[in-house]
C-alpha cells in the first residue's frame, strides 16, 4: 500500500486520509438514508454527524495518546496536533461519538438509542472503507501465504485486509438487521459487540504493546466494549418488557425493509475494489 496516493501540486494526498474521507462520505450517505427511513429530521442528524466527527477525532487522538506514550505527549503537547504522523484509536473514536450522541440527544430531545441505531450501519461501512488506507501491517507470517505483504524482507499479515473484509460483513449484517430490531438501541449494541469482537480477533496479528499474556490494550478495550454492550442490551430488553407489561407504546425500527442480492452484490463489489486498491498500489 502506497502511503502517498498522489500529489495535488506540492500537496501530498495520503492514501489513509483519502480513504478516511471516502469512508466519512459513505457513512454520511447511509446515515441520511436511515434517518429518513426512521422519520428523523435530516438537518438535525447532519448536525449530530458533524459533532460526532469532531468529538470522535478528539477521542481517537486522546485514546491513542493515553495508551501509547502519555509521557512523550505531556512533554511535547504540540505533538497532539500532528495528526499527519498517525496515532488514532478506534475505541477512542467510538467513545467520543457516543459522548456526542448523549449530549446531542439531551439538547434536542431525540432518543439517543434511536439515533444510535440510525448511525450504526453507516459507521460500520465508514470504518471498513477507512481501513483500506491503513498502512500499519501485522506480524510476520509463519508461511509463504500469497496474501502476505512483503515489508523489509519479511512477509507480514495484512491486518488491514482482515479487518476491512470483516467490517464489510458487519455492515451487511447490520443492513439486513436494521428492519428486524425489537427495541431502540439493539442495532447499535450489535455493532459495538460485533465490531469489538472483530477488532479483538484481528489484534492477535497486529503489533501492539501487550499488557497481560498475549493480550494488548486494544484487547482490553474490546472486552470492555463487549461487556458494556451485553449489559446494556439486557437492561434495554428488560425495559422494553416492562413497557409492554404496562401496555405502553414501544417505538422500534422493526418495520420491514428491502434486502436482497443487490445489497450483497454491492458489498461484494466494494470489498473487491478495496482489495484491488490495497494490493494494486505497491509502495512508491
Amino acid at each position: 500500500m502506497r502511503r502517498v496516493l498522489f500529489h495535488l501540486g506540492p500537496l501530498p494526498l495520503h492514501t489513509y486520509g483519502v480513504m478516511l474521507a471516502l469512508g466519512v462520505l459513505a457513512a454520511i450517505y447511509v446515515i441520511r438514508r436511515e434517518a429518513r427511513r426512521k422519520h428523523l429530521d435530516d438537518d438535525r442528524v447532519l448536525d449530530f454527524v458533524f459533532w460526532a466527527l469532531v468529538l470522535g477525532i478528539l477521542g481517537a487522538r486522546v485514546g491513542f495518546i493515553i495508551f501509547a506514550d502519555l509521557g512523550y505527549y505531556w512533554q511535547n503537547p504540540l505533538a497532539f496536533f500532528r495528526l499527519q504522523d498517525g496515532g488514532l484509536s478506534i475505541h477512542g473514536a467510538i467513545t467520543g461519538g457516543v459522548v456526542a450522541g448523549l449530549l446531542f440527544a439531551r439538547r434536542t430531545g431525540i432518543s439517543f438509542w434511536r439515533l444510535a441505531d440510525v448511525v450504526a450501519p453507516g459507521l460500520a461501512l465508514g470504518i471498513a472503507i477507512g481501513r483500506v488506507g491503513c498502512d500499519v501491517f501485522g506480524r510476520p507470517m509463519t508461511g509463504e501465504w500469497f496474501w502476505g505483504v512483503p515489508v523489509n524482507g519479511q512477509l507480514l499479515h495484512p491486518a488491514q485486509v482482515y479487518e476491512f473484509l470483516l467490517d464489510y460483513l458487519l455492515f451487511l449484517y447490520l443492513w439486513w438487521r436494521r428492519g428486524r430490531i425489537s427495541y431502540d438501541g439493539q442495532l447499535f449494541l450489535h455493532f459495538v459487540l460485533l465490531y469489538a469482537a472483530v477488532r479483538g480477533v484481528v489484534e492477535f496479528v497486529r503489533y501492539n504493546p501487550l499488557v497481560w499474556g498475549p493480550f494488548s490494550v486494544a484487547h482490553v478495550a474490546s472486552i470492555v466494549f463487549m461487556l458494556a454492550a451485553f449489559v446494556l442490551a439486557v437492561l434495554l430488553r428488560r425495559r422494553r418488557a416492562m413497557l409492554l407489561a404496562g401496555s405502553m407504546e414501544v417505538m422500534t425500527g422493526g418495520e420491514d425493509v428491502l434486502f436482497g442480492w443487490g445489497d450483497i452484490l454491492g458489498v461484494a463489489v466494494a470489498a473487491g475494489l478495496s482489495l484491488a486498491l490495497f494490493y494494486g498500489l505497491p509502495p512508491a
